[in-house]
């Protein structure tokens, strides 16, 4: 039995994912695509150690920020903490709010994509020139299936799409099997919030990042020379924060542009998990009380196993 929870960010799930591990023996396993960065712990929303003793995380704190991860390295580092998990005995969890990730592991993204750096840097210079719209439009041309599926801002999507294609002289969508995964005892939960109430755990966590010390953070990877233009550092905090530190607006006006791109994001993902039919969604406003979430899905992963 593999249990996934997924959102929104900011809805609820690692704290519903931390007690549901406490409770039936569990470890997690993170589906996030920033968690992975060291170094980056306040803007992620990183477990504390604390936190992590009580329920073990996997796949966070495992690359630098300068450093490249894909959803096929995701795919395959995620099934070899499975096995880890599974020879303890206990029950894997997958939690977090990136849907590639899950997508592709759901799915079975074939792993042995070529990747060629040379490649992706020419690529790169190409969106810097013309634009990802421009690119986006070479997509279609190459693998209309992917670029359906990928927004023409994305620019490292669109740059990996058509390097697999130009590597291995196959679409990328080629590389995904629905098949690969089916064996999989997979129950995926989805929590959901009204739109009010998630916009307001938004404002609340992001009030709360700052007060932490997100600005700090963001100096030492600056210091750590971790420049701007990284896709780690381009992410929700990160790229608000270092606009602040460069004089363009005050920290009032930070914190306001992190909170307006933190709900425009929520939104995409929702998006995105919407159109995953397998997902079991709970109302987590309904069920206010969350220990009254953990037995609904308790109750999910024993009606699967019957």
């Amino acid at each position: 039995m593999i249990l996934a929870v997924c959102g929104a960010t900011a809805v609820g799930k690692a704290g519903a994912a931390s007690r549901l591990a406490h409770k039936i023996g569990g470890e997690i396993i993170s589906v996030d695509s920033r968690k992975v960065f060291k170094y980056m712990d306040i803007g992620t929303a990183k477990p504390t150690k604390a936190e992590q003793e009580k329920a073990p995380y996997h796949l966070i704190d495992i690359i630098f920020p300068d450093e490249k991860y894909s959803a096929g390295q995701f795919c395959r580092d995620a099934r070899r903490a499975i096995r880890e998990i599974e020879k303890k005995g206990k029950v894997p969890i997958l939690v977090g709010g990136c849907g590639l990730y899950l997508r592709a592991f759901t799915n079975g993204l074939d792993t042995d994509c070529g990747d060629d750096p040379k490649t992706r840097k020419e690529l790169e210079e190409e969106v810097k020139q013309l634009g990802s719209a421009r690119l986006h439009k070479r997509l279609q041309a190459l693998d209309p299936h992917a670029a359906a599926k990928i927004h023409s801002n994305d620019v490292v999507r669109i740059i990996r799409a058509i390097e697999v294609y130009k590597v291995t002289g196959k679409p990328f969508s080629s590389f995904q099997s629905a098949e690969k995964n089916s064996e999989l005892n997979l129950v995926v939960i989805g929590l959901m919030r009204t739109t009010r109430n998630l916009y307001e755990r938004i404002e609340d966590r992001v009030e709360r990042m700052f007060t932490l010390g997100l600005v700090a953070e963001t100096e030492g990877l600056l210091n750590k020379g971790y420049e701007e233009c990284l896709p780690s550092m381009q992410g929700l905090g990160y790229k608000e924060v270092c606009g602040y530190l460069k004089d363009n607006y005050g920290l009032g006006e930070a914190k306001r542009l992190t909170k307006r791109n933190t709900r425009r994001y929520a939104k995409r993902q929702l998006t995105w998990f919407r159109k995953e039919s397998r997902i079991r969604w709970i109302d987590a406003d309904k069920d206010n009380s969350e220990e009254l979430i953990l037995q609904r899905i308790a109750s999910g992963m024993l009606t699967t196993r019957r």
